[in-house]
């Protein structure tokens, strides 16, 4: 998780994070394009 801002209680947790990532990752997290992580845009949605 990003430490720049407090987590919201909404977040998901490492072990749902762990579950539902290799479903999302098309690229690799350090991706050029990517300029968010996808963990944060995640818990966003």
């Amino acid at each position: 998780m990003t430490p720049s801002r407090n987590p919201y209680p909404t977040d998901v947790s490492d072990e749902e994070w762990a579950f539902v990532a290799p479903y999302l990752i098309l690229l690799p997290e350090d991706a050029r394009q990517r300029t968010r992580s996808l963990r944060e845009v995640f818990n966003g949605l």
